[in-house]
C-alpha cells in the first residue's frame, strides 16, 4: 500500500507542477494587460521582468548546482544564448504586443499552437519525417492543420456574442461607451496583426522547446534558466533603450507596474525563474510534449479571469477557434505519445 502510495505521489509531482505553471503564467498574463493598460511601455515590462529573474535565478543557481554543473562551454553558452532570444526576449516582446492589441484570452488561445509549431518546425529542420501514410503522421498533420485552422478563426471571425452573466468588475476601468467604440476599432485595424504577433511569438517558443529539451540533457535546469535570464535581460535591456529613450518610462511606482513586474519576476522566481526550471526539470522526467498537454488549462483559466475581471467579451468565433486549437493540440500530443511508444516497441 506505501508502495503504491509512494508511486502515485511520484506521478503527481509532474502533475502538480504543471498546473502551478500555469497557474502563475495566467496570473502574469492578467497583470500584463493591467500593467500595459495603465500605460507601462511593453518593451521596459519584458526588461525588468528579464533583469529580476536573473537576479532570482543565478544565486540560486550558484547554491543548489554548485557541485552538479558541468563546465560552462562555448556549444552551452550557445545554445543557452539561442534560447534566450527564442524563449526570452524575441517570444515575451511578441506575445505582449499581441496581448496589447488583442486580449489575454486571445494570446492564450495562441499558446496552444505551441505543439504544432514545434511539429512544423522540427519537420523543417528534419528532425522528424512527415510519414503521412502512417496514422502517427497522420494524426500530427490534422492536428497541425487544426490548430492553423483555429488560430485563423479566433483572429478573423467574431460571430455573436456568448451572454453568461453579467459581472460590474472590471479592473481596465474603461468606460463602456468609449469602450466599445475603441474595441471596434482596434478589432478592424489590429486583430490581424495582433493574430500574426501571436502566432510568430508561438512559432519562437516552438524553436524554444526543441532547444530547451536539447540543453536539458547537457546542463541542469536552474543553471540553464540562469544562464538564459543573464542573456534575455542583456537583451532585452539594449532593445528597451533603443526604441525607449525616455527614463522617465523606466520609473516604477506602487501600482500595477511594480506589482506586475514583481510578480512575473520576483515571483518569477515562479513566473520567469522557478518556472523555467520547473518546465525543464518536467521535460526532463516527462518530456515536452507532456509540457504541451497542459496549456489548454491556461486558455480555460485566462478565459475565465478574463471575463470576470477585465470585462472581455466571448464569442461564437473565439470559442470555435479554441475548440480547433485545443482539438489540433491533442491530436499532435497523440501522434507524438504514439510515435514514441512505437519506438520503445521497436528498441
Amino acid at each position: 500500500m506505501a508502495g503504491k502510495l509512494k508511486h502515485l505521489l511520484e506521478w503527481l509531482k509532474p502533475v502538480m507542477a504543471m498546473v502551478m505553471i500555469e497557474i502563475a503564467i495566467a496570473g502574469v498574463n492578467i497583470l500584463y494587460k493591467l500593467a500595459t493598460n495603465d500605460g507601462m511601455n511593453v518593451k521596459i515590462m519584458v526588461a525588468y521582468r528579464m533583469l529580476f529573474a536573473a537576479v532570482s535565478m543565478v544565486p540560486l543557481a550558484l547554491i543548489v548546482e554548485w557541485n552538479s554543473r558541468p563546465k560552462l562551454t562555448r556549444r552551452i553558452f550557445f545554445l543557452g544564448f539561442l534560447l534566450s532570444i527564442f524563449g526570452g526576449s524575441l517570444s515575451q516582446n511578441l506575445y505582449c504586443e499581441s496581448l496589447v492589441l488583442t486580449s489575454a484570452t486571445f494570446v492564450s488561445a495562441m499558446t496552444n499552437l505551441i505543439p504544432a509549431m514545434t511539429f512544423f518546425m522540427a519537420i523543417i529542420l528534419r528532425m522528424e519525417s512527415l510519414s503521412i501514410e502512417t496514422n502517427v503522421g497522420k494524426a500530427k498533420v490534422v492536428g497541425t492543420t487544426l490548430s492553423i485552422a483555429g488560430a485563423m478563426i479566433f483572429t478573423f471571425y467574431k460571430g455573436t456574442e456568448i451572454k453568461l452573466w453579467s459581472t460590474s468588475l472590471n479592473l481596465l476601468h474603461h468606460d463602456h461607451h468609449h469602450r466599445d467604440i475603441a474595441v471596434s476599432e482596434q478589432s478592424s485595424k489590429n486583430q490581424a496583426l495582433g493574430g500574426f504577433l501571436g502566432v510568430a511569438s508561438a512559432m519562437s517558443m516552438a524553436v524554444w522547446m526543441i532547444l530547451q529539451t536539447k540543453l536539458s540533457m547537457e546542463y541542469p535546469p536552474y543553471s540553464t534558466t540562469a544562464l538564459m535570464s543573464v542573456c534575455a535581460s542583456i537583451q532585452s535591456v539594449v532593445y528597451a533603450i533603443c526604441t525607449e529613450r525616455h527614463w522617465s518610462a523606466w520609473k516604477l511606482g506602487w501600482d500595477v507596474r511594480l506589482l506586475t513586474v514583481v510578480y512575473a519576476s520576483s515571483k518569477g522566481v515562479v513566473a520567469s525563474g522557478l518556472m523555467v526550471a520547473l518546465m525543464a526539470w518536467v521535460s526532463r522526467r516527462r518530456g515536452a510534449l507532456f509540457i504541451a498537454s497542459f496549456h489548454p488549462l491556461l486558455l480555460i483559466i485566462v478565459a475565465l479571469a478574463g471575463f470576470f475581471m477585465l470585462d472581455e467579451k466571448l464569442h461564437l468565433g473565439s470559442l470555435l477557434g479554441a475548440v480547433f486549437i485545443v482539438l489540433g493540440l491533442y491530436s499532435v500530443v497523440w501522434g507524438k505519445r504514439k510515435e514514441m511508444k512505437n519506438a520503445v516497441v521497436e528498441d
